[in-house]
């Protein structure tokens, strides 16, 4: 027993870089990156608001993933059996009081990185308390998804709640602490950043079904089971590239503003390949190639912006 509680102090510093899982930060600061695109194409892009309205985000996007497992390894969801990497907790090199700490540490740090956003975007006293209380519900929503009696990670929400905060919220809402304007053509590309975080989640929860749905884990995957899944997958997809489309058509209208579709070719691949193979083994490989996928389409869409 001494040495199996000796190995896991070794790679205490190891084990708490699993579990901030900083890969998963690209994808958040794409949100940020098509709102500040957006707002630089509106003629009020503001560099210092971007560059703290990115920090607040990975600030919530490593909240939700110190939760993520602290909420996980409470309910045992996490076990040897599953296809995903375990991650400190699981392994045992990182306790409950240890994780609690860290979430309360993250917790104070995002509040003073939001708050400083606010006094510096917001020029009225009806944006800072609307940011505040925002701000407040990412929080929230960032810890419920796993913690608490029912973790609404559990019911099979997570996709909607990835669609508003990775689409709506971060997009929209960077690109109006920048220009303090909002049109409705501009919900396109933010239901289109939106999505394909959704199909981010979703190849993680595809790989996962099994062990998920054994656990009680009732996510979107495993109410839509395993076939129906991969096609809402591909219609997630698909759903995007339509609204940056839409978006390049009505609003942009301009040569540039198509750049996105450079990624199309990666889409329809993996679209097909995760049609094709119906092991959720064969998904393991395809969850960081989903996110470096995801990210160049946002990349390519704001690039085309800034060209335009």
């Amino acid at each position: 027993m001494e040495n199996v509680q000796l190995a896991p102090r070794l790679n205490a510093s190891r084990a708490w870089l699993e579990s901030l899982r900083l890969r998963t930060l690209p994808l958040a600061f794409a949100s940020i990156i098509n709102g500040s695109a957006l707002a630089y194409w509106q003629g009020s892009f503001t560099a210092g608001i971007a560059l703290l309205t990115l920090l607040t985000t990975a600030l919530l996007q490593i909240l939700s993933n110190l939760a993520n497992d602290y909420g996980d390894a409470q309910k045992g969801s996490d076990t040897p059996e599953r296809i995903g990497p375990l991650r400190g907790m699981q392994k045992g090199a990182i306790s409950l009081l240890q994780m609690r700490s860290a979430l309360v540490l993250t917790v104070v740090i995002t509040i003073f990185s939001g708050l400083a956003l606010v006094l510096l975007a917001c020029t009225t006293l009806s944006d800072m308390l609307g940011f505040i209380a925002l701000g407040g519900l990412a929080m929230v929503a960032a810890i419920a998804y796993t913690v608490g009696k029912k973790p609404y990670g559990y019911l099979g929400l997570g996709d909607a709640s990835v669609l508003i905060f990775f689409g709506w919220l971060g997009v929209n809402g960077s690109q109006y602490l920048q220009t303090h304007s909002l049109n409705l053509i501009d919900l396109l590309p933010a239901t289109a950043c939106g999505l394909l975080a959704a199909a981010v989640l979703n190849v993680n929860n595809l790989r996962d079904i099994d062990s998920d749905r054994q656990n009680g884990k009732y996510t979107l995957a495993v109410r839509l089971g395993a076939i129906n899944a991969r096609r809402y997958h591909a219609a997630l997809l698909t759903s995007a590239l339509l609204c940056f489309a839409l978006f390049a058509l009505f609003a942009s209208q301009t040569a540039g503003s198509w750049l996105f579709l450079l990624a199309a070719p990666l889409i329809y691949q993996q679209s097909r390949y995760i049609l094709r193979e119906t092991s959720p083994l064969a998904m393991r490989p395809m969850l960081e190639k989903t996110v470096k996928m995801a990210l160049l389409v946002n990349v390519l869409f704001a690039l085309g912006l800034i060209l335009s």
